[in-house]
């Protein structure tokens, strides 16, 4: 802080010379006095060391807020800019679909959004009304939120891994009218038919099997296919703040959450991945993400409709074909989210891996321990990874190719962009304050809570919430930065280094607490996992009854039993400190991802460590052996007994 100070003293000085008509030179000289006088050594490093990477970052800042006050001044929406993209290239492939390789020009997929918002027009639904969209990838999903969103309706885009009561839940809190669904799924809607209630109209687009699809249900193809391609008639909209759609969030604890996307956070997502990562529109995106989730929806597709480039849809994830791919359709830019590249580094060597034209690769979930083997192998030039959640006002961006950092905030010139990493209480994750009553920030190397500072007139810092309100008001904490104020609560620990750079350290109530030491689950997993061979692996923290504190547990993929766990506990000796290592361990076929390729704990944290939960093989780690033994009933009653050293 005292360099800092001393940065504002000299800056200070520096403008008072320049006041009283002293040359440059002399006043660039005095200031420098003042600022190493004043202990500023430190600070000058970080200035060298930083004011590039800061300059572009506010550059890219800059830029899009100048374009959001564009388009605030115009009333523009996402189907607008969409309108702009078709005029300057009618003809260009806007999606490839790989599935069947069908190109989807900008004016197929303007008429065909058309379609949908004449067709639904003239059903009687009107703006604000919401429309559920539950079907796997394609570029139809495209068309039907876009053609929607041009009069107003609302999407609820839906997981389409989700079945039964989470399937239900998701569709009647949207409060949809109606729900379109895949052909693909008919049977989980068939599953459901009877709890989504008698007004729920159905339609179906893609193949429909009229053995399988609810009675009551309408075929949505020839309808569009009948209805009028030309612009809809104008609908008043207010403009960037009007609700575009509605994302859930991944639901690794609890059920899922609908989470508001206003036209201006649509734009903002797109526009901040375009600018931070100089995409151009003649780039290719190799897009095999999930669409109802928004790396896949916004930062992937939203560089089509609003940028007008190309980009590839996959409709789910192929390891073993994504080189192939990208090989094929001269993809420049790649997307990848949670254990993707994890995935590909498991995958054997293939001629396509380096026969390809990536240069970029943009997403969030890059472990540190595998970055520089995935950019040297696939001969990636720029790892665009990223922090920001859906809903989040506080999103960050690794601009320079930082090894293992998601982002960063300048030392510089901090309130620029209003987020703090914030201390919190360990075990209720709450905000600690001070006497004052305000949060305390984070000095660099201390792991905090990443929080941003709300502006509702500001696209940048607003925060649009959730469709439920309590949910809503959970994720905001008052008087943060200064008396009076709101801030999202991002509920990810990152930390901080002395040059800015932020590394994501765990979600909210993964890091847990053993032998008084913070354990990060994600670090865990990332050794362990890369120790393996890539080996999926979930890290989580189980209680032992009489015990302070949750021990450590990992559960491990081995389908063939091929794992010793000796051999392990060797190897984990060498990379992690004693209070790291897992005191048990389970070993199962496979590990529970969700749809964006995150790890699912939570039902292997209910289950715990107790042998009674589950046929699959656990182990315990005898301190006194020096090995892991097998977990069997009887010692886990000794360990629940309080007679077995931990």
């Amino acid at each position: 802080m005292r360099a800092l100070g001393a940065c504002t003293a000299s800056l200070g000085s520096l403008g008072l010379m320049r006041f009283f008509g002293l040359p440059w030179a002399w006043s660039l000289a005095a200031a420098l006095g003042i600022g190493l006088g004043g202990g500023g050594w430190r600070l000058l490093r970080v200035v060298f060391k930083t004011a590039l990477r800061d300059l572009f970052g506010l550059s890219v800042l800059l830029r899009v807020k100048y374009k959001l006050r564009r388009h605030q001044r115009a009333q523009s929406t996402v189907p607008k800019m969409f309108q702009d993209v078709v005029r300057r290239h009618p003809d260009k492939a806007a999606l490839i679909y790989e599935a069947t390789g069908e190109k989807w020009t900008f004016r197929a997929l303007d008429e065909y959004s058309n379609a949908v918002a004449n067709y639904f027009c003239e059903q009687g639904f009107r703006r604000g009304d919401v429309v559920a969209v539950f079907m796997e990838s394609r570029p139809e999903f495209v068309g039907l939120w876009l053609g929607m969103a041009k009069v107003g309706i609302e999407a609820a885009l839906i997981n389409f891994n989700l079945r039964l009561d989470s399937l239900v839940y998701c569709v009647a809190t949207s409060g949809a009218k109606a729900v379109i669904f895949g052909g693909e799924l008919a049977p989980a809607i068939a599953e459901v038919n009877g709890m989504l209630g008698k007004n729920m109209v159905k339609f179906c687009s893609g193949d429909y099997n009229a053995d399988v699809v609810p009675a009551d249900t309408r075929h949505l193809d020839p309808l569009l296919s009948a209805a009028s391609k030309l612009p809809p008639s104008q609908v008043p909209l207010k403009g960037l703040d009007d609700r575009l759609f509605y994302i859930y969030t991944s639901g690794t604890t609890g059920m899922p959450k609908a989470a508001i996307v206003v036209h201006s956070r649509y734009y903002r997502i797109a526009a901040f991945g375009y600018y931070a990562y100089k995409m151009q529109p003649d780039d290719v995106l190799y897009n095999c993400l999930p669409l109802y989730h928004s790396a896949g929806n916004i930062m992937g597709v939203g560089q089509c409709l609003i940028h007008g480039l190309t980009v590839v849809i996959r409709k789910k994830f192929s390891a073993s074909r994504f080189w192939d791919d990208c090989a094929k359709y001269k993809c420049t830019v790649i997307q990848y989210i949670g254990e993707i590249c994890r995935y590909l580094l498991n995958q054997p060597v293939r001629e396509s891996e380096t026969q390809h034209c990536v240069r970029l690769a943009v997403g969030n979930g890059l472990r540190p321990t595998i970055w520089e083997e995935f950019t040297r192998r696939f001969r990636i030039k720029q790892i665009g990874e990223f922090y920001g959640a859906t809903e989040c006002n506080c999103s960050i961006a690794n601009l320079d190719g930082k090894v293992g950092a998601c982002g960063f905030n300048s030392r510089i010139l901090p309130n620029v962009y209003p987020i703090r990493l914030v201390k919190v209480n360990e075990d209720t994750m709450e905000p600690v304050r001070d006497s004052r009553g305000l949060c305390i920030s984070c000095g660099p190397g201390e792991p905090g809570l990443l929080v941003g500072q709300i502006n509702q007139q500001d696209p940048l810092r607003r925060f649009d919430g959730y469709v439920s309100e309590s949910a809503t008001s959970k994720k905001i904490a008052y008087n943060v930065f200064q008396k009076g104020d709101q801030a999202y609560l991002s509920g990810d620990v990152l930390v901080m280094d002395e040059l800015g750079y932020m590394y994501f350290k765990d979600r909210s109530g993964d890091t847990f607490r053993w032998r008084g030491e913070n354990v990060s689950t994600t670090e865990v997993e990332g050794i362990l996992s890369h120790v393996l061979n890539q080996t999926d692996v979930a890290v989580y923290g189980v209680q032992v009854p009489g015990v302070e504190g949750k021990a450590g547990m990992a559960a491990i993929a081995d389908p063939k039993a091929k794992v010793n766990p000796n051999v392990l506990y060797q190897e984990l000796q060498k990379v992690l400190p004693p209070y790291a290592r897992p005191i048990f361990l389970r070993f199962l076929p496979q590990v529970d991802t969700t749809g964006t390729f995150k790890i699912q704990k939570t039902r292997l944290q209910r289950e715990g460590f107790d042998p009674h939960q589950t046929s699959d093989r656990l182990h315990f780690l005898d301190l006194k052996l020096g090995k892991y033994v097998p977990l069997d009933e009887y010692l886990y009653e000794r360990i629940c007994a309080g007679k077995v050293a931990l």
